[in-house]
């Protein structure tokens, strides 16, 4: 199965070529893992969007710490291939003449790799970057990225129950930290170490990343129970367009089956707008349906919403359960 990618060159010139759209596997990406660490590294990327399979990659960072104190940063801005939609350069701040002339991330990711190493790295809604540079390695015919990592996301969910939203903004507020400033991979990278830091300080760390005394697994349908720390446990969600793996009644019953609230129609209190795939596609020639222009605009005011391809989304629980068997 293929689909359609339209873009522009450095020197201005529009292109057009086909991508396959067959999920990757990821056969050899590395576990998340709960741990008290010293030695890290810790990443982020901003992208064109959110999905893996059909984004880019415009920037990417990472702060090594040893000792807990930073001792190394990397940072580099890329060149994706493509216009940035409005909406990137609002939430980010990069724009096409910052990208220009920018080395492709085939050529980058030798050298981030190398600067990572061996280490664990540490990351915020962790699998989001991880999958990213993953799939990019695999595609740029590099290794895969098989460093094991810790999402301080997961951890802060176990750590501070009964928070309103455990965004990377509210984590470092309520840990005291400075504010975030711009919305930028190595700023979002080395703000994610402190938190991490602080977070292992905490005096109740090691009861909180202890694996609890009955997994999911062990629970059945009929007991109605959900982990805390899923990604979507009490978030409310709102499907639109087409869905290519369920129809929408049954994506609906699986965010209900695991806590999670699903709504029609998008409000400020909406936390996930989730696009069919043929939708997410669509918005990035800009057919955008009313629900995902209204979801942008809620965004870009501050609101703590997110939209996503269904990809993603499948992608997102897959990561939950695979979390849960590895503890």
């Amino acid at each position: 199965m293929f689909g359609t990618r339209i873009g522009v060159t450095a020197d201005g010139k529009f292109f057009i070529d086909s991508m396959p759209l067959e999920k990757m596997k990821r056969e050899n990406k590395g576990s998340s893992i709960l741990a008290r660490l010293s030695d890290f590294t810790a990443l982020d990327v901003e992208t064109t969007g959110l999905s893996p399979e059909y984004d880019s990659i415009i920037e990417i960072a990472a702060v090594k710490y040893r000792n807990n104190l930073p001792v190394d940063r990397f940072s580099q801005l890329i060149y994706p291939g493509c216009s940035l939609d409005e909406f990137i350069t609002g939430l980010t701040g990069i724009t096409d003449d910052m990208l220009s002339g920018m080395p492709p991330i085939d050529e980058v990711l030798p050298t981030f790799m190398n600067f990572v190493g061996n280490d664990i790295v540490i990351g915020h809604n962790a699998h989001f970057d991880i999958n990213f540079i993953y799939d990019n390695c695999v595609n740029s015919g590099l290794p895969a990225f098989e460093n094991d990592f810790i999402d301080t996301m997961r951890i802060a969910k176990r750590l501070y129950k009964g928070w309103e939203s455990y965004k990377l903004d509210d984590l470092i507020e309520n840990l005291g930290l400075e504010t975030r400033g711009i919305h930028r991979a190595l700023n979002d990278a080395e703000l994610t170490a402190k938190a991490y830091v602080a977070m292992c300080a905490n005096p109740n760390f090691e009861a909180a990343i202890a694996p609890p005394g009955k997994k999911a697994k062990d629970f059945t349908a009929e007991e109605g129970r959900a982990e805390e720390d899923n990604p979507l446990f009490g978030k409310i969600c709102v499907f639109t367009g087409a869905l290519q793996r369920f129809n929408r009644a049954e994506a609906m019953q699986i965010v209900t089956n695991i806590g999670g609230i699903c709504a029609d129609g998008v409000t400020k209190k909406t936390n996930f707008l989730i696009l069919g795939n043929s939708d997410y596609l669509a918005s990035s020639e800009g057919e955008k349906s009313s629900k995902q222009k209204k979801a942008e605009k809620l965004k870009l005011s501050g609101i703590d919403i997110e939209i996503i391809p269904e990809n993603v989304f499948y992608d997102m629980l897959e990561s939950y359960f695979d979390s849960q068997n590895n503890q």
